[in-house]
């Protein structure tokens, strides 16, 4: 396997895998809406010699002509809000439909379609239920394809840990949505990548669910707790229900990078951790670092001057 085409490569995501598979030797195609700055952020991290094409997963021309000549494909497309014609629907299942179908037409030997904990198909939340519609359309499509579900990833650039930090820095007070008792279990951004690697290199894993969570479980509070302290902060902690949680999201999506959108509140409704029946990073050999030997090395009294790698408008498909 030598050329891999990353929809979705100039994301938070697509950087990391993109490094991992260019470390490797592989030939790798960045498709993405915006390919001029995508390109641009790509150099500027030492990436001359990776391909960027435009392509927009609502499209299908141009999502064949971005699989022409290449043996893998990853999906790495996503939103959090919807604005215009980036609607849920449209990317997390029309553009994942687009994407297997025409990778099946051209004879991709592997697909890998990033997902997410929490997919849901008979979920009442726009968000969840697209994404487990999605998975469903793509099995359909391109049986082979194996699905990573990630956690709540985190990472300089995230818009995890670094969204409470520039929260806290504006803040005198920071919301707990539904209490602050919702369950994640983080996962760092590079063992994510590290491991749509390693499935693309082993045939084992055709058609396969992975569920890629952290080793340790936190409620939400524990989280903004963690946060604060890396920062030598102190902010009062308020309880809001998630119907005005709700409300928040729906009128900071009026923004044009939103701190929250009503999809991450609705997977704050129920607790977002591995449900253990999967395959995870145990099966792939990986030991998944813990958010106390990363976060501190990007958020912190000096993390407002630190370089972000990774960092793209949250929410924002690319």
């Amino acid at each position: 396997m030598s050329t891999i085409v990353v929809f979705g490569g100039g994301g938070f995501l697509g950087r990391r895998l993109v490094n991992r598979l260019t470390a490797e030797g592989m030939t790798v195609r960045v498709a993405v809406r915006h390919p001029d700055h995508a390109r641009f952020d790509l150099r500027s991290m030492g990436f001359d010699l990776v391909t960027v094409i435009h392509a927009d997963v609502r499209d299908r021309a141009s999502v064949a002509a971005a699989l022409t000549g290449t043996d893998a494909a990853v999906n790495a497309v996503s939103t959090y809000v919807e604005k215009g014609g980036v609607t849920f629907e449209a990317v997390h299942v029309q553009g994942a439909e687009n994407v297997a179908r025409e990778a099946a037409a051209a004879g991709i030997a592997r697909l890998v379609l990033v997902s997410g904990i929490g997919a849901d198909l008979d979920s009442g939340s726009p968000y969840i239920h697209a994404r487990g519609s999605g998975e469903l359309v793509v099995r359909q499509a391109f049986p082979g394809a194996t699905i990573v579900r990630p956690s709540a990833m985190f990472g300089p650039g995230d818009a995890l840990f670094g969204t409470l930090a520039d929260l806290a820095r504006l803040l005198p007070i920071l919301p707990l949505i539904g209490g602050g008792y919702t369950r994640l279990q983080p996962v760092f951004v590079e063992d994510v990548a590290e491991a749509i690697a390693r499935i693309l290199g082993d045939p084992g894993t055709v058609g396969r669910t992975y569920e890629l969570a952290g080793p340790r479980v936190y409620t939400l509070r524990e989280l903004v707790s963690m946060t604060l302290y890396l920062m030598g902060k102190r902010r009062l902690l308020i309880p809001i229900p998630f119907a005005v949680a709700d409300i928040q999201a729906r009128l900071f999506e009026l923004l044009p990078n939103p701190p929250l959108t009503t999809g991450q509140v609705d997977l704050l409704r129920a607790d977002n951790v591995a449900s253990g029946s999967l395959p995870g990073f145990q099966e792939l050999k990986i030991q998944p670092k813990p958010i106390e030997k990363v976060v501190s090395t990007y958020i912190g009294p000096r993390a407002p001057g630190q370089k972000k790698l990774g960092a793209a408008p949250h929410g924002v498909m690319r």
